[in-house]
């Protein structure tokens, strides 16, 4: 009997132990940041965080942490379906801005909560051409519609011919404080506080599981950006340069290849690129190479520039910020070279594209205009008509030279002003 008893507590304690067990890990929140520049990369970056909640049972929310000024309108459109196609209960907390392309985000969700100090708006596209605001306002209006929101505040966010009176004038686009968002039933709550927000929606959880963005991602992030990328092509190309100017393998070659690694690296963490970029790229460099050992400009260089081109063009995901990007990356070259062509210190290699040699006068060389410096305010007499150029007459010598302009008969007198090289200049004596 006592061990039947036993072993009936034993069962009792090993359940209750279970149940406790379980109930610990049951209601888990999972918050994911969206922060920085939207892109591929950010893209990725939720679309894996939102799929490891999607297949966590005990997920009963998602929370999605937006700090952004915006980024790319499609990375923002693939977001969106990700954040509308959750099965959880979806809340967007606006800490502590969501320009841009960072309002299709924050709308996506179910609820809408800012943080104190936050903003939301100014989402007008760039390029801001008819057609592009035209698919990006109606993205707006369908997300806004679909969340039952007011479409008219979206639209007016990034289409600044919209007039909403007391509200918004023309010309301007609307942007929110977290003030006015809750005068205007924007946003649902006003706080930046986990526990707080899911008291107020009454969501049960045991436990807030906040997913970090990975390291690679905000690489990524930093070198793919708008304003990096240009800049590290320009410093890539300005080390080649360097080298090719330079014999052997020094500090041009190597802060060169850094910068190009760093461009195209990102592009690949980023989802822009894979290694066939990569292989068109070198094969770029390598018949560039090719060119530089070989006389004249031909069929190697012209394939070279563009295998370099097309690999810039393929690692980016807009042939607008390819174009953009090469831009900039070519003047900067073009004024390096030409620093370079000026202050560098020579060798054969400069030698090759700049003329050095020099016609001194210990080598047997001299000036023409030299020869003629002597005749400067001498008088002569005009031999034939000036028109402006013809001949006079200096000192029982006849003399080849150029009017300032005005036609000289024959016979008159005129005075040598000045020499230029071999252009002997005179004036007419009134």
């Amino acid at each position: 009997m006592i061990k039947r008893i036993f072993t009936f507590m034993m069962l009792f304690l090993i359940l209750m132990s279970f149940q406790a067990f379980g109930s610990q890990d049951e209601g888990i929140v999972y918050v994911i940041p969206i922060k920085g520049e939207i892109g591929p990369a950010v893209h990725q970056f939720i679309q894996t965080s939102i799929n490891q909640a999607e297949r966590d049972p005990r997920t009963t929310a998602i929370i999605l942490e937006i700090d952004t000024y915006g980024g790319l309108i499609d990375s923002a459109v693939n977001i969106s379906d990700l954040i509308v196609g959750s099965k959880h209960k979806t809340i967007s907390l606006v800490n502590t801005k969501a320009e841009s392309a960072g309002v299709l985000l924050a709308i996506s969700a179910d609820n809408i909560v800012m943080a104190p100090g936050s903003t939301i708006g100014s989402a007008e596209p760039v390029p801001n051409t008819e057609k592009t605001l035209s698919y990006w306002t109606s993205q707006l209006r369908t997300i806004a519609q679909d969340k039952g929101r007011d479409d008219q505040l979206v639209a007016a966010m990034a289409d600044s011919t919209i007039v909403i009176p007391g509200i918004v004038e023309k010309g301007r686009l609307l942007n929110l404080t977290t003030q006015e968002a809750m005068e205007l039933n924007f946003t649902d709550l006003v706080s930046g506080n986990y526990e707080e927000i899911l008291e107020h929606f009454g969501i049960e959880y045991s436990r807030i599981n906040e997913i970090n963005i990975p390291g690679r991602v905000k690489l990524a992030q930093i070198f793919s950006s708008s304003y990096v990328a240009p800049f590290l092509l320009s410093i890539g190309f300005i080390g080649l340069l360097i080298e090719l100017l330079t014999p052997g393998f020094g500090v041009g070659g190597t802060i060169g290849l850094v910068a190009f690694s760093l461009y195209f690296g990102s592009s690949i963490l980023a989802g822009h690129a894979g290694w066939a970029v990569i292989i068109v790229f070198i094969a770029g460099l390598a018949l560039l190479t090719i060119e530089a050992f070989a006389p004249g400009f031909g069929i190697a260089g012209v394939g070279g520039i563009i295998c370099i081109v097309a690999s810039i063009i393929m690692s980016t995901n807009s042939i607008i910020t390819a174009v953009v990007s090469l831009l900039i990356s070519f003047i900067l070259t073009l004024v390096a070279f030409v620093l370079i062509l000026k202050y560098a210190p020579k060798n054969r290699h400069f030698d090759r594209i700049i003329l050095a040699t020099t016609e001194k006068p210990d080598l047997g060389y001299t000036s023409t205009g030299a020869r003629y410096s002597k005749y400067i305010g001498a008088e002569g007499i005009v031999k034939t008509y000036l028109r402006p150029s013809g001949s006079i007459e200096v000192d029982d010598e006849l003399l080849d030279v150029v009017s300032e302009g005005d036609f000289i008969e024959i016979g008159r007198r005129v005075r040598i002003v000045r020499v230029e090289g071999r252009r002997i200049i005179v004036r007419k004596i009134d």
